[in-house]
């Protein structure tokens, strides 16, 4: 195949930009507040708005004048709910049920928001005029406020993805923060300063995880094949993935079939990815729809990415975004589908961080820390010695000493000393075209995480690294969602749930598996659904063909972004940038995350400025019938 660079593409542009959903409101003593041009209000006697089309179920009022409204999808009957109405919420109240949602508490004199443990549906807020604003779109909020760009935040995404815990609170706008996940949040009327409980701790209990996993994956699946009659569902050959489809095929009542879509390179029906996706597919032949959708050249990586939607932060997908319109397109043009399941956020919840071992060290698990060190070592062809030392060392460790060693790697240019990847941060060596200013913001960011409380504190380690990049995972996730949505498509990530999370990161030391395994807890839970070539596959296909080709084939588009939104704000040299792109697209092995991190900022600031977020109105809008 000839590889060209392409100036103008098929892809298929945001069909109903205005139908990304959004809820908000206000805690505030004002009598009059505003609302986004395009806002509904949830119901006639909430204050609660929303934008776009989503589930908010809105609950009877209770003692005090105190009203609930619950935002997002959520598999509790109109009864659970009632027996709530006049009494206290439980703590787990944000993830009892299967579903991404939050609850909103509208009092007279405050509002109270109960976040989701994942943060799969993030809530941002910031003070206004003398009360707070809060909102499910950071974005949103800042057009309120006219915000500009958080440049430190923007630093710690570009050149330290690889640890999420270095943001903080931070959003991408200056001003408005994330809510603590899974905590009850008190925002005062008066402006006073959050109050936040933190609810949500997975402590260990007892039993084998398969077993909840099970339950919580199937009752999450469900959930969205009962809601959504027009359903479709990612099939890529992944233990992920086809576990969701196989579980969306049998809960769909008969006759119906689900429609599972394989993506392969145009001309090749060979990969081990088809090859295993039509295992599954033949499988359950009865109750599986299979499709196999074709991509070309005009849908390569990095291909016509300033194209994107507007989102609330830079979308994972940015980069595939040629792909992704397509895939979308023909799923709503060839297929109907309106709700599309993925099987997104399984490889940060199944597998066991390295530092793990640092976890059987310190719990006095010396056979077992020696036989998972050996293993890891012949899966990574590395010398065992290193790291065994690291887990000891990491073991007699805490959090905020991990900080205190992060601040001391980027004092030295992202270098480490751990050598074994056991630590409580893996920083990415910075790169060449990393400016002075973007350093010294990465330590402003490493200082602020130092001095800041760990909200969960005495977890095991393992444990507490799986929470900030699970989080980080689901929060990201919503603006892939939000994608979607500009193109019309419903996207649900089942094992983002908070249900489903909670079911894994409550697994006792004992029964954790080893760091070396493929996902053997998902293989134990759906073995019974699955083929066994299937459950026992321990690779993943590889995309980096694609990217490099794609990265060939629009070099002279990426290298003009190297003068762009970054280098205005700072952050990157253009000429070394220029020349990490040129070196890339030669296929010189290199590190490739923190320049698809600068590519996806960049195409996603170019976005945010060219669309404005919704303007903001007093206008008394048409309220729902009570």
């Amino acid at each position: 195949m000839v590889v060209r660079p392409f100036l103008r593409t098929t892809t298929h542009r945001p069909i109903r930009p205005e139908e990304i959903v959004t809820f908000g409101g206000f805690s505030t003593t004002r009598e009059v507040c505003p609302r986004p041009e395009n806002a509904r209000y949830i119901s006639v006697d909430s204050a609660v708005w929303r934008i776009g089309r989503a589930p908010a179920r809105r609950t009877a009022a209770g003692p005090g004048q105190r009203r609930f409204v619950v935002l997002g999808e959520c598999g509790a009957t109109d009864f659970e709910w009632g027996r709530w109405s006049d009494t206290e919420l439980p703590p787990d109240i944000t993830w009892r049920w299967p579903g991404v949602y939050a609850i909103v508490e509208e009092r007279p004199d405050r509002t109270v928001l109960y976040t989701d443990p994942a943060a799969a549906l993030p809530v941002y807020a910031t003070r206004w005029q003398g009360g707070w604003a809060w909102s499910t779109s950071a974005r949103v909020l800042a057009r309120l406020t006219e915000a500009s760009i958080d440049v430190q935040r923007l630093a710690c995404s570009v050149l330290a993805p690889s640890v999420p815990a270095l943001a903080g609170a931070r959003t991408f706008f200056t001003g408005i923060e994330q809510l603590a996940p899974g905590s009850r949040v008190e925002l005062p009327a008066d402006g006073g300063r959050l109050r936040v409980a933190v609810r949500w701790r997975p402590d260990p209990v007892a039993g084998e995880p398969h077993h909840r996993l099970r339950a919580a994956l199937t009752e999450s699946v469900a959930l969205r094949v009962n809601g959504a009659p027009n359903l479709s569902c990612d099939l890529s050959g992944g233990l992920d993935s086809t576990s969701v489809a196989v579980l969306a095929a049998v809960s769909l009542p008969e006759p119906h079939r689900l429609n599972a879509i394989t993506i392969h390179p145009d001309g090749d029906e060979n990969g081990a990815d088809l090859r295993y996706a039509r295992l599954a597919a033949a499988v359950h032949s009865r109750r599986i729809h299979h499709h196999l959708l074709p991509l070309t050249a005009e849908h390569l990586p990095y291909t016509e990415i300033t194209g994107v939607p507007p989102t609330g932060e830079p979308a994972p997908s940015t980069l595939a975004h040629a792909r992704l319109a397509r895939q979308l397109h023909w799923m709503r043009q060839r297929l109907g589908s309106q709700t599309h399941l993925t099987g997104d956020g399984g490889d940060s919840v199944l597998f066991q961080p390295p530092v793990h071992l640092a976890d059987l060290v310190r719990h006095r698990k010396w056979r077992r820390a020696v036989h998972e060190s050996l293993g890891w070592a012949r899966l990574r062809h590395t010398s065992v010695l290193p790291l065994l030392h690291d887990a000891v060392t990491v073991a007699r460790s805490s959090r905020h000493s991990g900080f205190q060693e992060l601040t001391r790697a980027l004092a030295d240019g992202g270098r480490s000393e751990n050598c074994g990847n056991v630590s409580w941060f893996a920083l990415l060596p910075l790169p060449d075209w990393a400016t002075p200013t973007a350093r010294r913001l990465l330590l402003d960011a490493a200082d602020e995480a130092t001095s800041t409380a760990d909200s969960l504190p005495g977890l095991d380690m393992s444990v507490r690294v799986l929470i900030d990049e699970i989080r980080e995972v689901a929060r990201t996730a919503a603006a892939d969602t939000e994608l979607a949505a500009a193109y019309g498509t419903n996207l649900r990530n089942p094992f983002l749930d908070p249900l489903v999370i909670d079911s894994i990161l409550r697994t006792s030391l004992e029964h954790r598996p080893t760091v070396h395994s493929y996902k053997p807890v998902l293989g134990h839970t759906m073995r019974h659904l699955l083929p066994d070539a299937v459950v026992r596959r321990t690779t993943k296909g590889s995309f980096n063909a694609d990217h490099y080709a794609g990265m060939r084939a629009n070099l002279p588009a990426l290298m003009a972004l190297a003068d762009g939104h970054l280098s205005g704000l700072g952050l990157l040299e253009p000429a070394r940038f220029r020349s990490h792109l040129r070196q890339a697209a030669l296929g010189i092995p290199m590190p490739l995350a923190t320049v698809e991190q600068a590519l996806s900022a960049e195409a996603w600031l170019h976005a945010h400025h060219a669309t404005p977020g919704p303007a903001w109105t007093t206008r008394p809008p048409e309220r729902p019938h009570a």
